[in-house]
């Protein structure tokens, strides 16, 4: 039946790309920028403002206007950054917090074990402790206390003489630890960025842009940014009061760093705030000023200055690994240390713990892809895709799903079944599918136990032998929604280039339009009818490769975990061939000189 809406709801025939109807993961390529608008969009940059067609022809095709162009490209916070007020409760939460702040009152910070809960804890904290309040922060246990507050933790940080209870990047939904809070005398305050039901839990305020009644437009931050516009008002309210005597206080913009780093890694779009958040943070990140991520960047081996990619691709999974099957306290302790030897140890662990971990995703995800495959090819249109298993580490689901979801280009949920029948799972999905609805429905409807989450991810507890009825209702509440994205499935081309024209300048004239992430998608760039003259497997399942133009120049490229798949299979087996390929451009810095790499997204033969 998916085929049938699929084949009803497809966009009007467009002109494909180097007449690539199907490449060789079965999509079309089309110009991202083949509205006549915004090639006007494109024209006007290039004359009117000077800048370089490609770069133009970028902005016009992430929505930017021709008037926008010169603030997109250097993003400003002081320009970005909207009066924190707007946000429902923040006045009620800066008023608490600053009477904490008065009377030296000790604080508890509640955090979630991901980066964005990691850098959010420490980003308070850090604050806090400058101005001489006792702080103490507690990041739960994945397997012993789940996600969220919870009655034992709340009752042991009362019991240490905690007053302000804190919940940052969850809270939003935790109605009965947080009722158990008020009992034990806490006041609490949630800084948060999850989807919100229309009931909120008791606390002297719910600082979410999520909430149903919150108008402000911020729905796309992350719970650090949240958290920073929180201390923006807090700083104002401190400083009206003469808090600071004669100085400033505390140097927020110090922390931008945190706020950075939680954006990327949270995969919230770069839009907006946003982009100022990670451009800004990455200029503090880049001085290298605090211990913990200096630490980590030397563990992760990076020599050269961090750009946006790194904070997901590098720095992320290593915080994140001490919460997937580590000690999840490690990351906030990580970033909030100003030892720089306690620094170098807490980041050698949290390497050592990203290796171990990769080693047990690989495992579990070829387990998963090889139980999908077989499930597939008796239902090959099912919307959302569900793989579990007892042997699986709740700590790795959320992985399992995102390669389930790049692999079958669909959402999916993993969940690891505990010994005693529950299921704990973790779901990613493709644009236009929103989970984080479709969960919290699945909760109000008696499908699970708890849950929620964002339209790109979610996460949920199910009673034993629900797993079925789990599904079939994420199928029925996501088929139409995810009928039109694998519709409208196509691979968005920014430009063309060859493999003499991908030059390091180049790369940089393209950046210039970053950061790219979630909502800002990097440029894709085809490189047509080129020759395949080398490929060989690297590193843990990567194919490098070779492509050289008719005029003999060559540009290497990778294609990342491609070994196994479609790419891959055609890279290995097809040297000596003419290939169309696309994929997106960086700098390879190899004993001080930069050349231009293409990372492999798409293949397809040419002629």
């Amino acid at each position: 039946m998916l085929r049938s809406v699929l084949a009803s709801n497809l966009i009007p025939t467009e002109k494909n790309v180097l007449d690539v109807a199907a490449s060789v993961l079965g999509r079309p390529w089309r110009e991202r920028c083949a509205d006549p608008g915004l090639q006007a969009f494109a024209t006007s940059m290039t004359q009117g403002y000077g800048l370089p067609d490609l770069l133009a022809r970028v902005l016009a095709g992430r929505g930017v206007r021709p008037a926008e162009a010169q603030a997109y490209l250097s993003p400003r916070l002081r320009d970005l950054m909207p009066d924190p007020s707007v946000l429902v409760a923040m006045e009620a939460a800066v008023e608490r917090l600053a009477h904490a702040v008065r009377k030296r009152e000790p604080v508890a910070i509640f955090g979630d074990y991901d980066v964005d809960g990691a850098a959010s804890a420490a980003l308070l904290a850090e604050y806090l402790r400058a101005l001489d309040v006792p702080v103490r922060i507690h990041i739960p246990d994945r397997l012993t206390e789940g996600y969220g507050p919870n009655i034992g933790a709340v009752t042991t940080l009362a019991a240490e003489g905690a007053k302000l209870l804190v919940c940052v990047d969850c809270g939003t939904a935790g109605h009965e630890p947080l009722a158990a809070a008020a009992e034990l005398g806490l006041d609490v305050l949630v800084l948060d960025h999850h989807g919100a039901p229309e009931s909120l839990p008791p606390a002297r305020a719910v600082v979410n842009p999520n909430r149903l009644d919150d108008l402000s437009g911020l729905g796309h931050l992350c719970a650090a940014g949240v958290v920073f516009m929180t201390l923006v008002a807090l700083a104002r309210r401190l400083r009206g009061e003469g808090a600071f005597g004669a100085g400033e206080g505390p140097r927020l913009t110090d922390s931008l760093d945190l706020v950075a780093l939680a954006t990327v890694a949270d995969v919230v779009p770069l839009i907006g705030l946003n982009r100022a958040f990670v451009v800004q943070g990455l200029a503090v990140m880049r001085g290298r000023g605090r211990p913990g991520l200096a630490a980590l960047l030397d563990a992760a081996g990076l020599t050269e200055p961090p750009e946006a990619w790194h904070l997901g691709f590098l720095l992320g999974p290593r915080i994140n690994a001490g919460g997937r099957i580590g000690d999840s306290g490690l990351g906030a302790r990580l970033l909030t240390t100003a030892d720089p030897l306690e620094a170098r140890g807490i980041a050698a662990e949290l390497d050592r713990l990203n290796r171990e971990r990769q080693a047990i995703e690989a495992q579990a995800v070829a387990e998963a892809e090889a139980d999908m495959d077989r499930r597939l090819s008796a239902d090959p249109d099912r919307p959302v895709l569900i793989a579990a298993s007892p042997e699986w580490h709740p700590g790795i689901v959320g992985l399992i799903a995102a390669r389930l979801k790049e692999r079958f280009g669909r959402p999916a949920f993993a969940f690891a079944i505990k010994s005693d029948g529950t299921a704990v799972g973790s779901g990613r999905s493709v644009a236009g599918a929103d989970l984080g609805a479709a969960v919290r429905a699945a909760v109000e409807d008696g499908l699970a136990l708890k849950g929620g989450g964002h339209a790109m991810a979610a996460g949920v507890t199910l009673a034993p032998d629900r797993l079925e009825a789990f599904g079939a209702g994420l199928d029925r509440a996501l088929f139409e929604s995810v009928a039109r994205a694998r519709a409208a499935e196509a691979l968005l081309i920014d430009g063309t280039v060859s493999a003499g024209g991908a030059t390091a300048e180049l790369v940089r004239s393209i950046q210039r339009a970053g950061p790219f992430g979630q909502g800002a998608p990097e440029p894709m760039m085809a490189l047509p009818r080129h020759r395949l003259v080398d490929a060989a497997i690297v590193g843990n399942g990567h194919v490098r490769a070779r492509f050289a133009s008719g005029d003999g120049q060559t540009l290497g490229a990778i294609a990342f975990r491609a070994a196994q798949g479609p790419i891959g299979i055609a890279l290995l087996g097809g040297i000596g061939r003419t290939f169309h390929a696309a994929g997106t451009l960086s700098c390879d810095r190899w004993r001080g000189a930069e050349r231009a790499q293409l990372r492999i997204c798409d293949l397809a033969p040419s002629g």
